[in-house]
């Protein structure tokens, strides 16, 4: 196993956080810096940070259904975070992708890096399915734009594909593959909507379902 992996799937970080222990010489295989070519097993000795790190005997992967005013970190600075809503035993657990403050709905959070590299990276095109709700109904031509041209952002242009969720216009589901931060509401506000509830149902192959908001259930 590549060392970065390992270090991912032993600590919950990313692997491009465990490339940069490497790169910044506190990871140790055997006693000898480690290189970020290097690949190691379970006999070798890994130190990061001088502590050594173990692969878990089995990994934790959960889903939470977020509540509306929650967010996404263990300080919340004034503001409840999604920890307060778990018992102690699964705080070591990371959400995989973000909801902003204002939304709810389906977070997975893991301690196998691994599972959170394949789920959040582009290459692996997972799709995340959101119930919106727009302040105004949606004008046709706009809903083209945003599914067919793209809606321009500073971080690039963005695409949705939309589906209508109701019979007037104002509730859709969306689908994407990006996690860009505050993306569908920042590409809806780019054409004068303001999105009044956003809510994520489905990451991937793992759905929503009928779990109640505010509680978690393990996955995978």
């Amino acid at each position: 196993m590549r060392i970065n992996r390992f270090i991912a799937a032993s600590t919950g970080v990313s692997r491009r956080a465990a490339d940069k222990l490497v790169q910044d010489s506190k990871v140790f295989i055997n006693g000898l810096p480690a290189q970020l070519s290097d690949h190691v097993t379970s006999n070798d000795k890994v130190i990061v940070n001088k502590q050594q790190i173990f692969l878990p005997l089995e990994f934790i992967t959960i889903v939470l259904n977020k509540p509306v005013g929650y967010v996404c970190s263990r300080e919340g600075q004034g503001s409840k975070t999604i920890y307060d809503l778990l018992p102690e035993n699964l705080h070591h657990l990371k959400p995989v992708g973000r909801l902003d403050k204002d939304s709810s709905g389906l977070l997975i959070m893991t301690d196998n890096g691994q599972l959170a590299h394949e789920l959040t990276h582009p290459k692996f095109q997972k799709d995340k399915v959101y119930e919106i709700r727009l302040n105004v109904l949606l004008k046709s031509e706009d809903a083209a734009l945003i599914e067919k041209t793209g809606v321009k952002l500073d971080d690039g242009i963005s695409r949705l594909k939309l589906t209508l969720n109701d019979h007037e216009g104002k509730n859709w589901l969306v689908t994407m593959q990006e996690g860009r931060n505050r993306q569908i509401r920042r590409t809806f506000s780019a054409l004068n909507y303001t999105v009044k509830k956003l809510h994520r149902t489905q990451f991937g192959d793992c759905k929503l379902g009928e779990l109640p908001i505010g509680k978690s259930r393990l996955t995978f």
